[in-house]
């Protein structure tokens, strides 16, 4: 089982908590699957919505493939999650009812398809962040003080 991460959603776990991840799918098209293999991803401003009890990514960007003509893909279009219905299901129920948000954390390609993992997150407070923050530099001090010995 080959796996090559394309792209991380570094911010996802600076502004979330992130609960639960799960695998999804993706349906591309043929020039969008050639521009993620070359890498060119961002999930900037990308979220989880779901429509008719199917879930969509929105706003990821996918650059078009260089080589492409005029066939080539809309970089931001939704593109539909393949998920079991028990997780859809799932998913849908904690984003309702508790305050969750589905956020994409990062695009890897699995035996040569496109898979996104995605987490259940519910939103850090200013001060869960500066708290990451004191825990992170702790570390990277004691770390420090550990190589000049």
């Amino acid at each position: 089982m080959s796996e090559k991460i394309v792209s991380v959603n570094r911010k996802a776990s600076h502004d979330y908590f992130l609960v639960e991840r799960f695998e999804a799918g993706i349906v591309l098209t043929g020039t969008e699957i050639k521009s993620i293999r070359k890498g060119k991803v961002q999930f900037k401003d990308a979220y989880i919505t779901f429509i008719k009890n199917e879930a969509y990514i929105k706003e990821m960007h996918i650059a078009p493939y260089d080589h492409g003509n005029i066939f080539n893909h809309d970089e931001t279009r939704e593109r539909k999650l393949l998920l079991h219905k028990l997780e859809i299901r799932k998913l849908q129920q904690k984003v309702k009812l508790k305050g969750f948000t589905i956020v994409p954390c990062k695009m890897y390609l699995k035996n040569g398809r496109a898979k996104l993992e995605i987490a259940l997150a519910k939103g850090k407070d200013l001060y869960d962040k500066r708290q990451d923050d004191k825990i992170k530099t702790a570390k990277r001090e004691m770390e420090r003080a550990l190589k000049l010995r």
